[in-house]
């Protein structure tokens, strides 16, 4: 108590007190400023994710694979064509979407039984659709569905193929959700 009223005599003891007491609660508090949003926040995945050795060898090995099985070469799944009409903060909740398709679709059918590594890589990319759980779109959803329509129907179109497909492009589906997610805008990049 004696140290306070001593502090309270000299200016400089306050600035001091306010320093190092109030300025780091001030600094820590985690509300977010009037006005924020926590909806873009909740739309970023940690590039560490995506820097993962085992598992981004596992997935390119097994796009790899099927795509040497894949005959089709005038179609794609992932790609450009899926941001058509979207906004650049709409695309991680996009490619979120993209993945959870692909895995519920494609990776945990049959498929899982023609690849290695199939199994490990649906639980990578569930995790992430996991940690984006909270990511949610902003303005017109209608070309985001009209946009997953789109490839859906373009897979079953291909049939058996466009399981193939898919599992071939699974690069392209980590390349783009890493691009989309980890908040790495491209330079001259499309900006819809």
């Amino acid at each position: 108590m004696a140290y306070l009223q001593t502090l309270s005599k000299s200016f400089p003891g306050w600035v001091f007190f306010c320093c190092c007491c109030c300025l780091p609660l001030l600094l820590t508090n985690s509300l977010p400023l009037k006005g924020a949003s926590t909806a873009h926040h909740a739309c970023r995945l940690r590039k560490i994710n995506f820097q993962q050795p085992y598992i981004r060898n596992r997935t390119y090995t097994l796009a790899k694979m099927a795509s040497a099985s894949d005959k089709d070469t005038d179609n794609r799944l992932i790609g450009q064509q899926l941001y058509v009409n979207i906004k650049e903060n709409n695309r991680c909740y996009l490619m979120k979407r993209v993945v959870e398709i692909v895995v519920k679709d494609v990776l945990l059918t049959e498929v899982k039984n023609q690849y290695p590594y199939v199994e490990e890589v649906a639980q990578f990319l569930a995790s992430l659709t996991s940690e984006l759980s909270r990511c949610k779109f902003s303005g017109n959803r209608e070309h985001i569905e009209k946009n997953l329509e789109q490839m859906k129907n373009k897979m079953e179109q291909l049939g058996e193929n466009g399981k193939t497909k898919a599992v071939g492009e699974l690069d392209l589906l980590f390349d783009y959700m890493e691009n989309a997610c980890t908040g790495i805008a491209k330079k001259g990049g499309n900006k819809d």
